[in-house]
């Protein structure tokens, strides 16, 4: 099964929280609320120097598209 890059989540035990899974890899989870982030992977010395460089503009990517999701409900 493909998955879309990006996908919304939300968990009524969180009631303010906006979830963004990243599905591809680095697989994470960004909960817009707080900006925090759970990595799905496991990273070796190699992988985080990697992971460093490339996390800013995930996790902006992330936002971008959340942003759009939602101007799309407003339309």
């Amino acid at each position: 099964m493909d998955f879309p890059k990006f996908l919304l989540g939300d968990n009524t035990d969180y009631p303010t929280a906006i979830f963004v899974i990243h599905t591809e890899f680095p697989r994470f989870i960004i909960n817009l609320e707080d900006d925090e982030v759970e990595w799905l992977e496991d990273f070796d010395q190699h992988d985080q120097k990697e992971l460093e460089i490339e996390a800013e503009g995930l996790i902006q990517q992330a936002t971008d598209f959340y942003d759009r999701e939602i101007s799309r409900y407003d339309d």
